[in-house]
């Protein structure tokens, strides 16, 4: 143990380490027996490993093979003519995953076919069961949760990321737009965009034009108030090929809605309605935070409708090794709400809080060790202790689901988020663990196993770090390697203890 502390004097003392703020705990995994600590029992943002409490909580009460389900939906079935004198109704209730990704998950997140795969079966089905005619509007219906896109603690310069896609019961691509933007045939001219998804157009403003050949190319991205509150600016030289940018959905729902109603008429089916969206109250909450459980808003879907097409997702398992492995915050926002749902009735976030805190109590992680405020990490109000993750992460690992768990966390060298850190190092392949990053913070707990055999639970937090090049994860990786390349006992002193 006194190599591996010498060893992380050293990593800290470093400039670029020196200032930031450190929390540090390593355990026996089966004896919880301490083995380093370094402030404890201080309180840390934990970015993205707040994913490994999400995570472990939804496999916890959910069941690994828990699915989504997603229904097409209306009041009767067609008529014999296939005329349905109605709404459609897509009903949503909380699949992440209504894209083209492939699963299982191995060592990347594959995608196949058109990212509007899913609704496209859909149709197909309806279009099977009869329908030929919708005599009203494409509903989207993501009552299923209440009306609360932005966890508390998002700031306004995630909204526009990926990253911060908004939540929704309807979860389309991730509730993800691509906008590919072209030149004009000379300078001064408008640029061209094209939407993937098309119906995610008309959803944002865009400015595009065109400068002098050989100038420079460029995207800005400016938020502005109004319902339209992102303003993609371009700048693209003659002659320049295509660029690319993704940006996060304004409104989910009302996309998979207009997206739905291309599809049915691409397949023949007349709409003589439009589309519209059937979104939930915003959540209530007591002065505390306590959600109000009164009846929740319900899903169109709750009067005896007709189903017309439904569409299971994978099991749980698949999608939280998805999101472990890559860190996918709305999936994680997700989960939180769907375990909120399914134990309260209530999809909010403070209510899947609210089972959450039960949760870690039968953890055994005190009440003091974890102040979260979002499912993702994302949030800048989350904190936790290093000895409340390494308590969690202990628990985990003595459930019938622990295996199931450690087994979607990032492997060092080898895949997800650590699949380029600790490589050809004697780390690589020893260490399970969530990575966590946002502004001057990054995080790593999970498992290890040393080059002694010995088996560990850690945790290490490093904040308010300056993110300069050469700082970031590399001290952060460097402590992880240390822990695998020096604690456990000598094989000698094993078998004397024996």
């Amino acid at each position: 143990m006194q190599r591996f502390r010498v060893r992380v004097d050293e990593i800290l003392s470093q400039e670029g380490s020196s200032r930031d703020c450190w929390g540090i705990l390593v355990a026996d995994v089966n004896s919880g027996e301490t083995i380093y600590a370094l402030n404890a029992n201080h309180f840390f943002a934990p970015a993205s490993s707040a994913k490994i409490v999400t995570t472990a909580m939804a496999l916890a009460t959910l069941g690994s093979d828990y699915r989504f389900r997603t229904t097409l939906e209306a009041a009767n079935p067609p008529a014999s003519d296939g005329r349905l004198a109605g709404d459609l109704i897509l009903v949503g209730r909380g699949d992440p995953d209504l894209s083209n990704r492939k699963f299982p998950y191995v060592a990347k997140d594959a995608k196949e076919g058109p990212i509007e795969r899913v609704l496209a079966e859909m149709a197909d089905t309806a279009v099977a069961n009869g329908l030929r005619e919708v005599g009203g509007d494409i509903v989207a219906d993501d009552s299923y949760f209440p009306y609360d896109p932005y966890p508390a603690g998002w700031t306004t310069g995630d909204l526009f990321f990926t990253f911060g896609a908004p939540v929704s019961a309807i979860a389309f691509n991730d509730n993800i737009l691509s906008v590919e933007t072209r030149p004009g045939t000379r300078e001064g001219e408008p640029g061209t965009i094209a939407v993937k998804p098309s119906g995610a157009m008309g959803t944002f403003d865009y400015e595009a034009t065109t400068t002098a050949p050989g100038g420079k190319s460029e995207f800005a991205v400016v938020r502005q108030p109004g319902p339209n509150f992102i303003l993609l600016r371009a700048a693209i030289a003659t002659g320049h090929a295509p660029m690319t940018i993704e940006l996060a959905m304004t409104d989910p729902a009302a996309t998979a809605a207009r997206t739905l109603k291309d599809l049915l008429e691409a397949r023949g089916v007349r709409v003589t309605g439009g589309t519209r969206v059937e979104h939930g109250a915003p959540p209530q909450t007591t002065a505390a935070g306590e959600p109000v459980l009164a009846a929740p808003a319900q899903p169109l879907s709750n009067s005896g409708r007709f189903v017309l097409a439904e569409h299971l997702s994978t099991a749980l398992a698949e999608s939280v090794r998805l999101t472990n492995k890559i860190s996918l915050n709305l999936h994680a926002e997700l989960f939180l709400r769907t375990v909120g749902r399914e134990a309260l009735g209530l999809g909010s976030t403070a209510a899947g809080l609210k089972v959450e805190r039960g949760f870690l109590a039968r953890a055994g992680v005190s009440t003091g060790d974890m102040v979260l405020t979002d499912g993702s990490g994302l949030s800048r109000d989350n904190l936790v202790t290093p000895r409340g993750m390494v308590a969690l992460l202990r628990y985990a690992n003595r459930q019938p689901w622990g295996a199931d768990f450690a087994s979607t966390l990032p492997v060092a060298g080898v895949d997800g988020t650590l699949e380029k850190h600790m490589k050809n190092m004697p780390a690589g392949g020893s260490i399970e663990a969530k990575t966590g990053t946002i502004e001057h913070v990054h995080a790593l707990c999970g498992y290890a196993t040393t080059v002694r055999g010995e088996h560990l639970v850690f945790s290490i937090f490093s904040n308010n770090n300056d993110d300069l090049p050469g700082n970031g994860s590399a001290p952060v990786d460097a402590i992880a390697t240390a822990m695998v390349e020096t604690l456990g006992s000598p094989p000698q002193a094993r078998q004397k203890s024996r």
